[in-house]
């Protein structure tokens, strides 16, 4: 009887073990998401079978309601930060670099071009116009973007003021007019950024990305041309060319970051130092919106559009949110499928995270609810760093996915009714601003049935890790701290993040120093100066590489 018993007690742990992640996805949400999490052996939650908080992503394109945020469990994870459209929205983002210029000077902050902010800006545009004509002789050319709108929708190009035309709030800004060409056709990069917390500042880039040309040969003499001066796939997909085989492009408009670093080093381009530029763009954009609420558990994945002119410098268009992840063609594939794998790697999700309960079972340590808070509040005694160890479902077989593969693809196809919206309270500014959610709930779907085993995934290797950074899987006895941080990011016991994970790279904390003016509000004065010390060394570096050619 005590033996049939304790059998019972085995079969009751082993179906705990088995237990698999849980995902939920809003409406609209990308195909591939789907596919991804089901390819590592995760189901998709059934708001019909499971409890409200039986889930441990919940991915959406829109801002979570603060409500998800206050209530978010220690086994979950949400993609969106509380206002982080605070520098996707166009106009934001001028306004915070132009505060960022002014206090810290224009030699950090000179990778954003000259904007305006029209109808308000319209007299400060009129004299700058003005002035370039009395001193050059002729105006430059600017460029024009709706504030909300994206994807290279309602853009303009112009050098005469009279083309100048908007029916609302749009950025004009100063139009690079010498960007870099391959073969005549003009580019730009599509650099993914992981912002696991913002406070203590936090940020990954991942090393792959997307090379976006436009589909006809550059010429400032055709302004109205948007193939040969938008590199937005929405728009160049639509070309003639698009298909075509393009010297030296090919056919499509895509190339990997893997393959444009191996055409610059072809012609001597020290692409290590572009990089290490471009990294530097993202954190000072990022500290101009510093601090932002502070929130647990959730990250932000953010998609930069940066150009390179001809003498190699790089510019940030734009950042933004909810960068598209569906698959245009086959380097789409190769390029988001392993983003969001390295993603879930990035979030160090673990056993214990499987069985979304607050307490283990076989263990009393109970896991409490994590705390929201702004920047400057006191907060309790901190938690213990964490190894970025971590066990997570094996991927089911092949036999076992695919009809759930299938059953994600196909989903695309079905037109969802319309949907009654409410506005959003934020962003409050400007009147073209209101982000609406779809208070509808997720779509149920059938739960993919299995049981995946957990086993130990390898540790993500890197040149940048040292021996301590070794990964480790946690006993239960881990779960008995304090969440008052965001846990899931951390590395060792002096809370300094994993350097490397699958394709992500940590940019910041670059340094000791960096790391301590990131914690408890961040101390933006300093890390400006580190940054400052890290350029210069970048440059003394770049420069004796120059000589030495």
């Amino acid at each position: 009887m005590v033996t049939s018993k304790m059998e019972m007690l085995a079969d009751d742990n082993a179906s705990e073990t088995l237990k698999p992640l849980v995902f939920r996805l809003h409406e609209n949400a990308p195909a591939i998401i789907r596919e991804v999490l089901l390819e590592r052996g995760w189901t998709e939650f059934d708001q019909k079978e499971q409890d409200d908080t039986d889930w441990n992503l919940y991915w959406r394109n829109s801002p979570f309601p603060m409500t998800d945020h206050h209530s978010i469990k220690p086994w979950q994870r949400l993609n969106h930060y509380p206002e982080a459209v605070r520098i996707t929205r166009k106009d934001y983002l001028a306004r915070h670099l132009k505060r960022m210029k002014g206090a810290y000077g224009s030699t950090l902050y000179e990778f954003s071009p000259v904007a305006f902010i029209m109808p308000n800006d319209y007299v400060k545009f009129i004299a700058e116009y003005s002035k370039e004509i009395q001193s050059v002789g002729r105006p430059s050319y600017w460029i024009c973007k709706p504030v909300h709108l994206s994807r290279g929708r309602g853009i303009l190009i112009f050098q005469d003021i009279k083309d100048l035309v908007y029916h609302c709030t749009v950025i004009v800004q100063k139009y690079i007019s010498n960007p870099l060409l391959i073969s005549g056709y003009k580019l730009d990069l599509r650099l993914y950024v992981c912002v696991t917390s913002f406070c203590p500042l936090t940020i990954y880039t991942y090393e792959e990305g997307l090379v976006r040309f436009a589909t006809e040969k550059f010429d400032l003499s055709s302004l109205d041309n948007v193939y040969a001066h938008l590199t937005n796939t929405s728009i160049n997909k639509y070309g003639a060319s698009y298909k075509t085989f393009k010297e030296g492009i090919g056919c499509g408009c895509k190339w990997t970051f893997s393959k444009f670093r191996s055409y610059l080093r072809i012609f001597g381009v020290d692409d290590m130092l572009l990089w290490q530029k471009m990294n530097n763009i993202v954190i000072l954009t990022l500290l101009a919106v510093t601090p932002l609420p502070e929130a647990s558990n959730c990250f932000e994945l953010f998609g930069f559009d940066i150009l390179i002119d001809d003498k190699f410098k790089p510019w940030l268009l734009e950042v933004n949110y909810n960068p598209a992840l569906c698959l245009d063609c086959s380097i789409d594939d190769t390029v988001k499928r392993k983003l969001l794998h390295d993603i879930v790697e990035l979030l160090n999700y673990k056993q214990v995270d499987a069985h979304r309960q607050n307490e283990m079972p076989g263990s009393k340590a109970v896991r409490r609810q994590v705390p929201w808070r702004r920047t400057g509040q006191s907060t309790p005694e901190q938690a213990p760093g964490l190894l970025s160890g971590r066990k997570v479902s094996t991927c089911i077989s092949a036999p076992q996915t695919q009809p759930a593969l299938q059953f994600a693809r196909g989903s695309i196809h079905k037109v969802s009714s319309p949907t009654r919206k409410t506005a959003r309270a934020h962003p409050r500014e400007t009147l073209t601003s209101q982000l609406r959610e779809k208070m509808n709930k997720p779509k149920t779907s059938s739960q993919v049935k299995t049981e995946a085993k957990n086993k130990q995934l390898p540790a993500a290797h890197s040149p940048f890790i040292s021996a301590q950074l070794s990964r480790w899987s946690p006993s239960p006895e881990i779960c008995n701290y304090k969440l008052s941080t965001r846990p899931y990011f951390l590395s060792d016991k002096d809370q300094m993040p994993t350097r490397q994970v699958g394709g992500f790279v940590l940019i910041f904390p670059f340094n000791e120093a960096a790391l301590q003016a990131s914690k408890d509000g961040t101390d933006v004065k300093s890390i400006i100066k580190e940054i400052n010390k890290l350029v210069s060394k970048q440059n003394s570096t770049g420069q004796k590489k120059t000589k030495s050619v």
